[in-house]
């Protein structure tokens, strides 16, 4: 009897301790339970409140970005899209031109909800916001990133191109001091033989052969000769265009279009530019690595210290590679922000696009007022005097030549817009105007070029001598007459008479160039090299309308139609002298 009582003790007992444990252990889980809960809740509540506060930041700004332009004039916005429906139907430019005409030198378009717009047509303000907005537009930066690399020439922040900015310029001061050859010798015999060509096929696209020619120039400077011998140039020329063509579209979109099947095959044509560059920076540097190899004691400056102006001359000729721009990009020495090729892509497509495009509008000018033409051809005969037959022609005893240049610059700019903005500060003029951060600002080049205010009666003509003053030698002296904007013949025929070219930035309404400080730094090398492409040009060759292009000349006089208009075929007939 007791054995059995202490059996049935021991019984009881465990039954005891395993229903303690189990209890252990549904309180654990619970509490593990609970506190997943806990968590989860915390996580939760900790997103809503950072969401919460990243839309009232938002908002704030949105609610600061229109107090802030209530106080500038402008059109009222026709929708909640603002004026974007309105600028599909109408050009920008006109609708700058009527809201100007109406609220004054500064005024403000909505381009969507959250979208500011503020164009100022005011010389001297916009002097002054170019030299205050530093930034370009994101979008522009993200084009030039998405079709040739980061690149510390075209990012949007200014902090992240100033010191390579600075470089450049200083390469092409050196260069312009030193009185090197802007333009290579081979480039400019290049050009001709292709245009001997062109006489053999008739009529040619006058936009089309100016834009070879740029590309042209441009990849001869800067990489030499090797440039015009590479096999691939005409092939890289094309999907150059091609890339640049479609970087806006894919720049757009706010989260990147890998779903777009176009999107790879854009993708795939950029992945084979960077390759074409790789390969001809690689024959560059092998040319480079031999011509030093070949012939080290042309760069010895204590010995021959006035070779750098025959350096264009040589086999090798490069006025970027012979000294250290470039040098990054062939040795392989980038920083962090920077990826092969993206400097020399953006830097060839920006100098075609505008290069191209003033030789565009000069060759149009010359075909349509041939008065001008032969003017030209006759200075370039007088500044021929005295020189040898392979010396490149010295544009500087070309006034007529460099004013023809500055005056198509002036009617027809590169783009009707210069655009800016400031990414992180608000932007206060003289004016009084406050102008939020993240605007974009915009001055409208064609607008203020053809300006009354700035350029006179005749602003909207054709006269490229506004930009010269007459000397006349009256008893052995010199005496200078004001700026001449009279017929070509009546100042030219006058053999006492010289003339001497205005400095075109003296106007401040004078922006082909842009101004302040992200203005273009090629501008001197722009002007002399399209000049001496000229002077070798109409010293060889007459261009003419095309007889189909005849018909439209009268229209091609105005410039409002022109900037619009298709362009005409040209031809290059062969001077017999």
């Amino acid at each position: 009897m007791k054995s059995c009582t202490t059996a049935n003790a021991f019984l009881l007992q465990r039954w005891i301790n395993s229903g303690s444990s189990h209890d252990c252990s549904l309180e654990t889980s619970r509490f593990l339970r609970d506190y997943a809960v806990w968590e989860i809740n915390a996580f939760l509540w900790i997103s809503l409140i950072t969401i919460t506060c990243l839309l009232a930041q938002k908002l704030f700004k949105l609610f600061r970005i229109w107090t802030q332009a209530s106080k500038i004039p402008g059109p009222p916005s026709p929708s909640f899209y603002g004026h974007f429906n309105t600028i599909s139907k109408q050009s920008l430019t006109e609708l700058l031109s009527d809201s100007h005409g109406e609220y004054g030198s500064v005024v403000k378009l909505w381009l969507g909800p959250t979208q500011l717009l503020v164009s100022i047509k005011d010389p001297e303000l916009i002097k002054e916001m170019l030299l205050k907005a530093k930034d370009k537009l994101p979008l522009t930066g993200k084009a030039f990133r998405l079709a040739f690399g980061r690149s510390t020439l075209f990012a949007s922040s200014f902090y992240k191109v100033e010191k390579r900015r600075e470089s450049l310029a200083s390469e092409l001061n050196g260069s312009l001091r030193k009185g090197a050859n802007m333009i290579p010798t081979k480039a400019m015999d290049c050009i001709m033989a292709e245009l001997q060509q062109f006489t053999g096929k008739g009529s040619v696209d006058c936009k089309m052969v100016s834009q070879h020619m740029a590309f042209t120039l441009l990849g001869a400077t800067i990489f030499g000769d090797t440039f015009l011998a590479w096999s691939k140039a005409t092939s890289y020329e094309e999907l150059l265009m091609m890339v640049s063509k479609d970087a806006c579209f894919w720049a757009s979109f706010s989260v990147t279009p890998f779903w777009e099947r176009g999107f790879w095959r854009y993708q795939q044509l950029c992945t084979k530019l960077r390759c074409l560059t790789q390969d001809l920076i690689q024959h560059c540097s092998r040319s480079y690595k031999l011509y030093h190899h070949t012939d080290p004691v042309s760069h010895n400056e204590t010995e021959n210290a006035g070779m750098e102006a025959t350096v264009g001359s040589k086999s090798y000729s490069s006025i970027f590679l012979q000294d250290s721009f470039f040098q990054q990009e062939l040795n392989g020495e980038l920083n962090a922000r920077e990826e092969p090729c993206g400097n020399i892509n953006g830097m060839l497509f920006h100098g075609s696009l505008t290069t191209g495009g003033l030789i565009s509008n000069v060759l149009m000018r010359l075909a349509i007022i041939p008065e001008i033409q032969h003017k030209i051809h006759s200075e370039i005969i007088m500044a021929r005097k005295g020189s040898g037959e392979g010396d490149q022609p010295n544009v500087e005893k070309m006034p007529l030549l460099l004013a023809t240049l500055y005056e198509a610059a002036r009617v027809m700019p590169a783009g009707p817009l210069l655009q800016r903005c400031s990414l992180k500060h608000d932007l206060r003029l003289k004016s009084g105007v406050l102008i939020p951060a993240g605007a974009i600002l915009v001055a409208p080049v064609q607008l203020v070029q053809m300006d009354d205010s700035s350029w006179g009666n005749d602003a909207i003509k054709f006269n490229p001598y506004r930009f010269l003053s007459k000397t006349e030698n009256i008893s052995g002296s010199l005496s200078m007459d004001s700026s001449i904007a009279g017929p070509a013949e009546a100042l030219l025929d006058k053999k006492q008479s010289s003339f001497v070219l205005n400095d075109p930035n003296e106007n401040p309404a004078f922006l082909p160039f842009g101004s302040g400080t992200r203005a273009c730094v090629c501008q001197k090398f722009a002007i002399q090299g399209v000049a001496t492409l000229f002077a070798s040009l109409l010293e060889q060759y007459e261009v003419r309308l095309h007889p189909e292009s005849k018909t439209n000349s009268k229209l091609l006089t105005n410039d409002s139609i022109l900037l619009n208009s298709p362009s005409p075929k040209i031809v290059f007939v062969r001077r017999n002298n």
